[in-house]
């Protein structure tokens, strides 16, 4: 394990430190009740929380990835130790509550981390039902997510009205749409923000298979390119946790590494997207 503790920013409507590096479970924790299946999650989890990992994030629509959370947090004894985040995905007041209770018994909680509403669907009608859960504590922090550029006129309008506590959406380091106006404006207005898609949808290990990682690295702790293009994202002042989504004992090792040692500052966030750009 990297010395020293992993790197938290706080979430701002609040001041509760988040550790930096999260985890997704799309297309990952989405598998049958097999232990075949299961323990590699199981061991996934156990190192999640050994490296100093809170956020795992969820949604309905990630297959059965709510139940086995639920599941294996239960089984380990893990609670306590995880940020549970998960999402509405419906349309309708009373879909909306049927479905997020749902969530609540896949996942075994009582009270819900964080719940997002997913994609903006419906985005008005949950915000009024999450506004009401929040006040009477059955859920702790609400959210509104994205997955492409295309949602970010959205997002910067939700945003401005200060409704919700966090942001998520993508950005990578050849996807970097939201340095121009929506990170920024996340900051401005105290919103805290997760990215998805940090590898742009496993895009990038395409561009540098075989190639190796350039010396310079070394100067802010990078081993390796996964730790390279998440600690693009997190040096980002605005960004509070990014969610790399795994179902891989060494690749979630490998990714929580990112969140400890040093960050590049911007001119070397310059250089990064140079080496990257000539690739």
């Amino acid at each position: 394990m990297p010395r020293g503790g992993i790197l938290e920013r706080p979430i701002h409507s609040s001041g509760e430190g988040l550790p930096v590096i999260g985890l997704g479970t799309y297309q990952s924790f989405g598998v049958g009740k097999s232990s075949t299946d299961r323990e590699p999650l199981k061991q996934v989890l156990e190192l999640f929380t050994e490296y100093g990992g809170s956020l795992i994030d969820s949604s309905p629509m990630y297959g059965t990835s709510e139940q086995v959370i639920g599941d294996l947090s239960h089984q380990l004894a893990l609670r306590p130790k995880l940020f549970m985040a998960t999402k509405v995905w419906t349309s309708g007041r009373a879909a909306g509550v049927a479905q997020m209770n749902e969530s609540f018994e896949k996942m075994r909680v009582n009270v819900m981390d964080l719940m997002q509403i997913h994609n903006l669907m419906d985005w008005r009608t949950h915000a009024k039902t999450l506004a009401g859960w929040k006040e009477a504590g059955t859920v702790r922090y609400t959210g509104v997510t994205h997955y492409h550029s295309g949602a970010y006129a959205n997002l910067e309008s939700i945003i401005k009205t200060r409704t919700f506590d966090f942001a998520q959406f993508n950005y990578s380091i050849v996807e970097r749409e939201a340095e121009q106006r929506l990170l920024p404006l996340a900051m401005e207005s105290g919103t805290a923000v997760i990215i998805n898609r940090p590898f742009a949808s496993a895009g990038l290990f395409s561009r540098v298979r075989g190639i190796k990682l350039p010396p310079w690295a070394a100067e802010f702790d990078c081993e390796s390119w996964a730790q390279f293009f998440l600690k693009y994202i997190i040096s980002h002042p605005a960004v509070t946790c990014a969610i790399p989504a795994t179902g891989k004992p060494k690749h979630l090792v490998d990714n929580m590494a990112a969140g400890y040692g040093r960050l590049p500052d911007d001119a070397m966030r310059r250089r990064m997207v140079k080496l990257v750009q000539d690739l």
